[in-house]
């Protein structure tokens, strides 16, 4: 089932953890970065900004903050972790895999409830909100992996904070990262689905349903800071994404700007 073939993917990801994972395979040459699912598309745009302007190549391999925490720890090789929460990051840190001086909480995010596109689904994001009966007798609710992807762990917290979660896990149908959570939704393969905004905005098949207030959840900040042993090339690209020029690329895809030291 598609479904469970998520969760083997997350064991897959942690055996297979020296391998990149979504990107191009990387030279000796380039400057790697590890990268959240959820920021693909704004990422992709930033490096297409970067390349143009220094001619220097940047490979990115995108996963599950989790999955990619696992890789470096690993020692996976990879220059740049640009996490979706703080907690992966802490425990690189912890560990002393980062370079803890370069460490910035650079982008915020929202949490949201989507449908496909076609879906005549409404519902108000407040106490016990009535998910059972809009996923019907037998939908699924989509979700990255609740126990360690980021969006998922915010997602069960706004759930709890709501009073339904109890209720409504039997019927979470678990990917292994907020992108293949939206891809259930997108293929109708569930009704509802809970995913950052961002994500909602990148997929034209999915309609946002409401969005979880802030107070529902963790705050969702995206931490950044080079490796312990990044290459020196490494230190421009990240210099980049914190200066004026890589705002465009975020702001486009929906991203608020936190700029917040460590």
């Amino acid at each position: 089932m598609r479904f469970a073939t998520c969760r083997i993917g997350t064991l897959l990801l942690i055996v297979l953890a020296a391998v990149p994972l979504l990107g191009e395979p990387a030279r000796a040459s380039d400057v790697t970065m590890f990268a959240a699912a959820s920021l693909k598309n704004a990422l992709d745009d930033a490096v297409t900004r970067y390349q143009a302007k220094t001619g220097r190549k940047i490979v990115v391999s995108y996963a599950a903050s989790s999955a990619l925490a696992k890789q470096i720890e690993a020692g996976a090789p990879a220059d740049i972790f640009f996490s979706a929460d703080l907690d992966w990051m802490d425990e690189l840190e912890k560990k002393n895999l980062i370079d803890a001086v370069s460490r910035r909480t650079l982008l915020g995010n929202k949490l949201v409830l989507i449908a496909p596109k076609d879906s005549t689904v409404t519902l108000s994001m407040e106490k016990n909100l009535p998910l059972l009966k809009a996923l019907g007798p037998e939908g699924k609710l989509a979700m990255a992996n609740v126990d360690s992807v980021p969006a998922g762990r915010y997602g069960k917290a706004a759930l709890i904070h709501f009073g339904v979660w109890d209720g409504v896990a039997p019927r979470v149908a678990q990917a292994d990262n907020v992108r293949a959570a939206l891809s259930f939704v997108a293929k109708g393969e569930a009704p509802l689905g809970i995913v950052y905004g961002t994500d909602a905005k990148a997929e034209p098949a999915v309609r946002v349903v409401g969005t979880f207030p802030e107070e529902s959840h963790p705050k969702i900040l995206y931490p950044v800071a080079l490796l312990a042993h990044a290459r020196p090339e490494a230190r421009d690209f990240l210099q980049f994404l914190l200066s004026a020029e890589a705002v465009p690329a975020f702001e486009a895809q929906g991203f608020s700007l936190a700029h917040e030291a460590k």
